[in-house]
């Protein structure tokens, strides 16, 4: 049965109301440092792919509210690309006219070190410069990021990254990342898809490369395995929700510096943020969420 993180919400006791104890907390938001220079980043951001895609004036209202969430209990961090339909364009007129760029760390993606494609997201983003601008989807062992390092010394974007959320590729991925050393590197990692623990997370800790991951509910897989159940007891010392559940384990591996969950809905957001608040799993609790999942 496929089903929605929204449907998860309204049909599953467990997700039937939004946990409210991690903020009650008072505790400050888990940041990250970006190996290469030290600056922090909040654990949890935003993605915008499937969700933030249509240039569509409900879109732009649903944009709108969850970016305010992001902002308003701690995160900056939104992940998008040129090939997302819509969603840098979308996020261009939320943020511009608003002044919201500013307290934003906007990351994008072109499909090649190309001159055009920089210049229109750039545009469509409303923005003279990145925080970190992405090679999306590596597949080429021999690429070359000589033309996103001239961007970076130009100062288009202040960091430099590459992705894959292809299996296949990441013989590629892990190639560049030692060749040409990125700033970021971003791989999908979730709690039933661990590919990257394998090979991606331990280079990029000797390069020092930041890591972002995508997909961290699995495509929905996780919330479908878990409908109907409620957060065991033994997890609610650090997760309030299966979400935070889902995030916190991945925070748990100090190599992940920021988790980057794609939601269209501010109560989904605020929740996502909820991970980035109180303890975080320790090793055996993490190795009690691998058996849990797995037997499910």
């Amino acid at each position: 049965m496929r089903l929605t993180r929204r449907e998860f919400a309204i049909i599953s006791a467990a997700g039937a109301a939004l946990p409210q104890t991690a903020f009650a907390q008072g505790s400050a938001p888990i940041t990250r440092a970006i190996p290469k220079t030290g600056e922090r980043l909040p654990a949890v951001g935003l993605g915008t792919a499937e969700v933030l895609d249509t240039d569509e004036t409900e879109t732009r209202k649903k944009a709108a509210a969850v970016v305010r969430a992001l902002i308003e209990h701690g995160g900056s961090l939104i992940d998008t690309a040129s090939s997302y339909g819509d969603a840098e364009i979308v996020l261009g007129e939320v943020t511009a006219p608003t002044g919201l760029r500013e307290k934003l760390f906007i990351a994008t993606k072109l499909e090649a070190p190309d001159d055009v494609e920089l210049n229109r997201s750039l545009e469509r983003l409303k923005t003279p410069k990145l925080d970190l601008l992405q090679l999306h989807n590596v597949d080429d062992p021999d690429q070359s990021l000589s033309r996103f390092r001239e961007w970076k010394q130009q100062g288009v974007c202040r960091y430099i990254g590459i992705t894959s959320t292809y299996h296949r590729s990441f013989p590629a991925l892990e190639a560049v990342l030692t060749r040409e050393q990125p700033d970021f590197v971003q791989v999908d990692y979730s709690l039933d898809n661990r590919e990257a623990e394998k090979r991606i997370l331990p280079r990029a800790a000797e390069v020092k490369a930041a890591v972002l991951t995508a997909l961290p509910f699995g495509r929905g897989r996780l919330f479908r395995a878990v409908h109907g159940k409620p957060v065991p007891p033994w997890a609610a010392a650090f997760a309030g929700s299966w979400a935070q559940f889902f995030l916190k384990y991945l925070l748990g591996d100090p190599r992940v510096t920021a988790v980057i969950p794609g939601t269209s809905d501010p109560a989904h957001m605020t929740d996502n943020l909820g991970a980035m608040r109180g303890a975080l799993p320790d090793p055996d609790q993490r190795r009690h969420m691998e058996q849990f999942v797995a037997a499910l």
